[in-house]
């Protein structure tokens, strides 16, 4: 990963500084702001890749701590509801884990939104559609972070099951 990782850094870096250092004229200012945003959505693409390899290799150590589901659900969705408890589990892991399976749910299920209801160590995802459902199951693979998401959750020991509509995260 880090033959990848360095030169992201370098285009990232070279386009930041030219987005602070020179006065750049449309539509080239356009262009920096893509070349950025590309290169943050790489770091990220690279971050779930080196996730997946670390949990096929059984390499994957999560730093555990104590914390709320709600909170965590929050972190992920402001807009979150529910009831929440007391889990002990890795919350960066988790909570990128439900923004992937959020926006998963809302880009491939072509809907506006996706709500995020807590109940206790339950976390639920809808609408999953059954445009979306195969997609964030795993079943066809056009995207990378639901599919890592899942992966983590239950390397975490936690479930995921899809009930109809809706998708039930239940951690450990």
């Amino acid at each position: 990963m880090h033959d990848l990782r360095t030169p992201l850094a370098t285009i990232f870096g070279f386009a930041r500084t030219m987005q602070r250092a020179v006065a750049l004229e449309p539509p080239v200012t356009r262009y920096v702001e893509m070349i950025i945003a590309a290169s943050e959505q790489m770091t990220e693409l690279l971050e779930e890749l080196g996730l997946a390899a670390r949990i096929a290799a059984e390499r994957y150590e999560p730093v555990l701590a104590d914390v709320d589901t709600l909170e965590l659900a929050r972190a992920a969705v402001p807009e979150a509801d529910g009831t929440g408890t007391t889990v002990t589990t890795d919350p960066p892991t988790v909570q990128r884990s439900l923004v992937a399976l959020v926006d998963c749910a809302r880009k491939h299920g072509g809907v506006s939104s996706v709500a995020l209801h807590v109940d206790g160590s339950t976390l639920t995802i809808e609408p999953v559609n059954e445009a979306a459902a195969p997609v964030i199951m795993g079943e066809q693979l056009k995207d990378l972070g639901a599919l890592v998401a899942l992966s983590a959750i239950r390397a975490l020991g936690g479930s995921d099951e899809l009930d109809g509509e809706r998708l039930l995260i239940r951690l450990a």
